[in-house]
């Protein structure tokens, strides 16, 4: 008697996991992330939150050594407002030093307003030119202001270049590639650069978690509680 309700009960296990592993997959698919600036003009961001599927979003504040995006306090305002997981990204320059661009991340970019680990973004046009001394001492400077390292945006041809390797495993890749899924390692993907979603006239990047991938991964570390001893 034993075995046969055994026997039973087997397929319905199998079944019933079958069954949570695709909500699950499912539920990763529908998670998406927008990032936005100027150019995406006035957002309404409680019309951008109705959509279930965008849980995210990424921010430009900075750029270089003194461009700082004039949307930037608007939006992240409106978008956490809405309900909206925030963070924030400095566009990488190649004329300035690490420490001229860290000043100006630091005016903009507060640690206590972010829920989402900041970015470095570099774009391909740097490909040529790419000072890695730089990148590393900006890595550095970031990670030092932020408790925690920073998110590297790139291409695939940039990461294939100068990030695939080992020194870099320990930094989360948000990979650029509207093509096709990413060849490369990644823990976000920006998949198209031509999306739509009500709230924003024109079009907006859209981006996922890889595989495998939850929010919790690009969630800042939350603060540790000060011990008896050091809150004396």
């Amino acid at each position: 008697m034993a075995t046969r309700y055994r026997c039973r009960l087997l397929p319905a296990l199998a079944l019933l996991l079958a069954l949570l592993c695709a909500a699950q997959a499912a539920a990763q698919v529908r998670t998406r992330g927008i990032d936005v600036s100027k150019y995406q003009g006035t957002i309404n961001w409680s019309k951008v939150a109705k959509d279930s599927t965008i849980r995210f979003v990424y921010i430009k504040a900075t750029e270089g050594t003194s461009i700082q995006d004039p949307m930037y306090r608007t939006n992240l305002k409106g978008a956490k407002k809405a309900g909206l997981l925030v963070g924030s990204y400095h566009l990488y320059s190649s004329r300035t030093t690490a420490y001229q661009q860290m000043g100006n991340i630091r005016k903009v970019i507060l640690k206590k307003e972010q829920d989402l680990v900041p970015v470095l973004d570099i774009e391909g046009h740097h490909s040529g030119r790419l000072n890695m001394e730089r990148v590393d001492k900006l890595l550095e400077l970031m990670e030092k202001e932020y408790g925690v390292k920073p998110i590297i945006y790139t291409s695939e041809k940039l990461y294939k270049t100068h990030f695939a390797t080992k020194k870099y495993q320990r930094y989360h890749i948000f990979i650029a590639n509207y093509r096709s899924y990413p060849t490369t390692r990644f823990t976000l993907w920006q998949y198209t650069e031509r999306g739509h979603c009500a709230g924003i006239s024109g079009y907006v990047d859209f981006s996922r978690l890889a595989r495998g991938r939850t929010l919790n991964d690009i969630l800042m570390p939350k603060p540790k509680k000060k011990t008896a001893e050091q809150a004396k």
